[in-house]
């Protein structure tokens, strides 16, 4: 209650006892200028759930702040569809072959992601197709992903510790993609028409140690923990791409703040550039 939210959750006898049953929450928010639901809703962590197995398609569609889902398997299409400031971790089951967990073994298919606005996903393996498309918000880490990835994106950023697959960043106009790269291949298989690929300023350096030690933390990732260990020449293998539309934005942002101008009729000028 004095955190401005008030759950009920019932659990059923037979969910305790491992068998199929229900869950019931019922969530809601007060504020001193009425009732506004879906506004920053819960804190970070306040709802926990978690699963074993292989998830079909949309594990976690539409997840809001609040409620963090974590999955030891494996999930099918369209993981993170609509995200909405949830958390979602997918990473091997926890009894898996020590053979099981590099880069040739697939741990979520196509789309993830898919027209997320907020949260993070975690996901200790390699992805499939289309991986942050449409995405305007999100956080993600994966350790590979197939071809077309981050296409259409509009916003989050997208952090990939493997390979990637054609057509990278086809449409992107928004959002920040980091992809490690130590065998220096991945601009051939960027679509250029849109994107540069920019050097690592601080704020992304600082921005990728953090976020590689979370994916580490919460997914047990070898490749992750491999990186950090000898972070300073993982750094340097790190591809920054960059949307230009975005470039403009953020540079016509900068010199309406240093000037004191408008920043919307500074950005409006950048465009017609």
């Amino acid at each position: 209650k004095d955190k401005g939210f008030i759950a009920w959750v019932g659990i059923h006898d037979d969910i305790k006892q491992g068998k199929p049953g229900q869950y019931r929450v019922s969530l809601l928010k007060t504020f001193k200028d009425g009732f506004y639901p879906g506004i920053h809703l819960l804190p970070d962590g306040t709802i926990v759930i978690d699963f074993e197995g292989s998830a079909g398609n949309s594990f976690g569609a539409f997840v809001p702040k609040g409620v963090t889902l974590r999955l030891w398997g494996d999930a099918n299409d369209y993981v993170g569809k609509g995200l909405s400031g949830g958390n979602i971790v997918v990473r091997l089951p926890r009894a898996t072959n020590p053979d099981f967990g590099g880069l040739d073994d697939i741990i979520a298919g196509n789309v993830m992601l898919y027209g997320a606005t907020g949260g993070t996903v975690f996901a200790r393996g390699v992805v499939g197709e289309r991986f942050c498309v449409r995405n305007s918000g999100a956080t993600a880490v994966v350790e590979g992903v197939g071809d077309h990835g981050c296409e259409y994106m509009t916003g989050g950023r997208a952090v990939v510790l493997g390979p990637t697959g054609r057509n990278f960043g086809a449409g992107m106009s928004g959002g920040i993609a980091y992809v490690y790269d130590p065998d220096e291949v991945f601009e051939g298989r960027v679509n250029m028409e849109m994107v540069a690929l920019e050097p690592l300023d601080d704020d992304d350096q600082k921005f990728l140690a953090d976020v590689v030690a979370a994916h580490a933390e919460a997914t047990d990732s070898e490749i992750a923990r491999a990186l950090l260990a000898d972070w300073p020449t993982a750094l340097g293998r790190f591809r920054k791409v960059m949307p230009k539309d975005y470039r403009r934005v953020l540079e016509a942002t900068r010199r309406a703040e240093e000037n004191g101008l408008d920043v919307v009729e500074e950005i409006m000028r950048a465009s017609q550039v």
